[in-house]
């Protein structure tokens, strides 16, 4: 097997091995990004929900620029949301202003009773630029 190709988003690669995962690697021209939650620099969850989820997506980004992407490059996604019947309206306010324009990605959206604290979590997999 080879090694991983392994991407850090700048200053947060002590929380990833502290926790054990790599935040995400590349593959046959893919990006495969771990979950993002709204997590603080130490790791603990942002307590405001909507805050929480633009955090989720800074994160994200984080980790899509360090591999030379951007959420233009995300072809599939996956959300999900702790308790979604009163939570999903307010969470897909803030999810619009990251989305981008149209064509989007393939999105799945699955229910979840807990996420370590968190009230919402996001994979994606992202198409990696063509080198030049």
């Amino acid at each position: 097997m080879s090694a991983r190709d392994v991407v850090f988003p700048a200053a947060r690669q002590a929380l990833y091995e502290r926790n054990r995962y790599s935040p995400a690697i590349r593959s046959n021209g893919f990006l495969f990004v771990s979950g993002q939650v709204g997590s603080r620099p130490d790791g603990s969850p942002e307590p405001d929900l909507q805050k929480q989820v633009a955090l989720a997506f800074e994160n994200l980004n984080a980790i899509l620029s360090g591999a030379g992407c951007t959420f233009q490059d995300v072809v599939d996604v996956t959300v999900f949301i702790v308790n979604p019947e009163t939570q999903f309206e307010p969470i897909w306010k803030v999810v619009g202003e990251h989305w981008g324009e149209a064509p989007y990605p393939t999105l799945t959206g699955i229910g979840v009773t807990w996420l370590y604290g968190f009230q919402f979590e996001i994979k994606v997999i992202a198409k990696l630029p063509e080198p030049a």
